[in-house]
């Protein structure tokens, strides 16, 4: 046997497996599509924190226990895995929230931020965030919170 043969010979063996796996990472990257979710119209500063972090919650594409409470009463509320969202473009890290007297946020230690507050930690830099932000006609206040992590940050 040739070596040419020898080669269609494997590749004609082996091609099921391959296009096998070729299908399952296309169905993986149709249910990545599905889950993911653009946060521009509720960042407008015209909703509630509930309203904000309730239906990502029901529809799975956020934890439903806060992954850090800080002192203030903020809610840090992380994507599910898989989940893509996106706020004005940037992949999400985290969702921030707090709403006084509602059952779906935990107090912190501390004096709360306020009756309500919520936003979004993406990753990107403050003052490309800040453009978009501000380009989309959103009430947000962008902070800088370290090397390309930036909050929106909404207090209705």
């Amino acid at each position: 046997m040739t070596t040419v043969s020898r080669h269609i010979s494997f590749a004609a063996r082996h091609a099921a497996p391959f296009s096998r796996i070729a299908v399952w990472m296309a169905l993986a990257a149709v249910s990545a599509v599905a889950r993911a979710e653009a946060l521009d119209a509720q960042l407008d500063c015209r909703s509630t924190p509930h309203d904000f972090i309730a239906p990502l919650q029901a529809n799975n594409l956020l934890e439903k226990k806060p992954m850090r409470v800080e002192p203030n009463s903020v809610n840090a509320f992380r994507p599910v895995k898989g989940a893509a969202l996106t706020a004005y473009g940037f992949k999400v890290y985290a969702l921030v929230a707090y709403q006084k007297d509602d059952p779906l946020f935990r107090q912190g230690k501390g004096e709360p931020i306020g009756d309500a507050a919520y936003g979004a930690v993406v990753w990107g830099g403050d003052i490309e965030v800040a453009e978009k932000v501000k380009a989309a006609g959103s009430d947000a206040v962008v902070h800088h919170v370290a090397p390309f992590i930036t909050a929106i940050f909404c207090k209705p």
